[in-house]
């Protein structure tokens, strides 16, 4: 049986969308849907109403009245009384809650603004829970969910068929954002933030059910599910990070593994290859592989080298550098990071510094192998990131100390 606050959170984007659609001002609708939804939870553990969505729409709409009644001079009282008929009526809608993600992620928000929008309005997360997800005040997060809601105040939930296309990738990307956040989190002392790689799931499975044929929502569904299911392995007994070829496998999610190979195998056949499953069908082979020196490493990089023909990506180039070192060697793969450390965008980036130090070390390089490894430290703001790179530079420096001219190229 769901628990309320799983079915809070299913109802509460169809709650705010039936609201939006019919009064038309998104800020104070959702407003009055999160006091809605405040009040179930203090109610509905001692009985769930018969019909719990159309509760919720009354008692918002309600709120919602109450609200603008104590605003006269902006809208006269009349013009937002509903009779209870119609309320209910609306709340028997149809579900449109894809309308209202798109509307999360309108063009004219920045990437953390629809982030913090989506996560509040469609997610249900509370302002206080994605303030200290993404280790900023609650202050702060505060002011730009407000900033979010008036730039897109007076905007329709309507949109032209011709934009969702665009407006699809957009939340698209949303999603993968906050769910590469919760997988490796950008600052603070933890690797991971599992509250926001949950999250970023039940929203791709929510909009893989509002949009089934689209192939790259099943692909993002499946690289995260596939991604997430090795979670469990990647951290020690005090929160140290374990690389992917170090990692317990056993200690992997065999049954979300399973939910992404099925997914990302039936989207594949249909000949419509987009980023996403691509990402996926490679964290596919990795995750079907027993061990580390099983992974089929030619086959990654013929997935990469299609991956890389949907435009420059250092992200991509970079995972393609270390497929290149296990197919080719790390002299091939040191080569092309010369190539990224070009790039603006990750000269300076502690992953190309890691992956640098690492191929050094593939070379007996170890003297660089220790200078890299300490510059990626000094870099990273993740703790756990940091701490990793710091004892890899101890460790490569102590062969140093066991080989004298280990730092020399033979």
């Amino acid at each position: 049986m769901r628990s309320v606050e799983d079915l809070l959170r299913e109802l509460a984007p169809q709650v705010l969308t039936a609201l939006v659609r019919r009064y038309g001002v998104f800020d104070s609708c959702e407003d009055a849907v999160q006091e809605a939804l405040l009040a179930a939870a203090l109610q509905w553990p001692e009985g769930v109403p018969d019909n719990p969505r159309a509760w919720l729409v009354t008692v918002a709409s309600r709120k919602l009245v109450d609200q603008i009644r104590s605003d006269a001079a902006r809208r006269r009282r009349e013009d937002l009384t509903t009779p209870q008929s119609e309320l209910l009526s609306t709340a028997e809608a149809q579900d449109d809650s894809l309308e209202l993600l798109f509307h999360c992620c309108h063009p004219v928000l920045s990437a953390p603004s629809k982030i913090a929008l989506t996560l509040r309005a469609f997610g249900g997360l509370t302002t206080a829970q994605i303030a200290a997800a993404f280790l900023v005040p609650e202050a702060t997060m505060a002011q730009r969910i407000s900033r979010a809601k008036q730039s897109i105040r007076g905007e329709s939930l309507a949109m032209p068929e011709e934009a969702r296309d665009g407006r699809l990738a957009e939340v698209r990307h949303v999603l993968y954002l906050i769910f590469n956040e919760g997988y490796t989190t950008t600052g603070g002392s933890d690797l991971t933030a599992p509250e926001l790689s949950t999250e970023a799931i039940r929203l791709a499975q929510m909009l893989h059910r509002l949009v089934p044929d689209d192939a790259e929502t099943a692909g993002l569904l499946a690289l995260m599910l596939l991604t997430d299911a090795r979670r469990p392995a990647r951290t020690g007994p005090h929160g140290e990070l374990i690389p992917l070829a170090e990692q317990d496998r056993t200690r992997w999610d065999s049954a979300l593994i399973a939910e992404g190979i099925e997914l990302i195998s039936r989207t594949l056949p249909r000949g419509e290859v987009g980023p996403y499953q691509l990402q996926a069908a490679i964290a596919a082979v990795h995750d079907e592989a027993p061990d580390a020196k099983s992974t089929d490493w030619p086959q990654v990089l013929a997935l990469y080298d299609i991956l890389a023909q949907f435009g420059p990506n250092p992200v991509v180039a970079l995972n393609r550098a270390v497929a290149v070192a296990e197919v080719h060697g790390p002299e091939a793969a040191l080569g092309l990071l010369e190539a990224l450390a070009r790039d603006k965008r990750m000269a300076r980036h502690h992953r190309l510094m890691a992956t640098r130090a690492h191929l050094l070390e593939m070379l007996g390089r170890h003297a660089e192998s220790v200078a890299a490894y300490r510059d990626a430290a000094r870099h990273t703001t993740s703790a756990p990131e940091r701490r990793y790179l710091a004892d890899q530079a101890q460790r490569v420096e102590g062969v140093c100390r066991e080989s004298p001219g280990g730092g020399v190229i033979s």
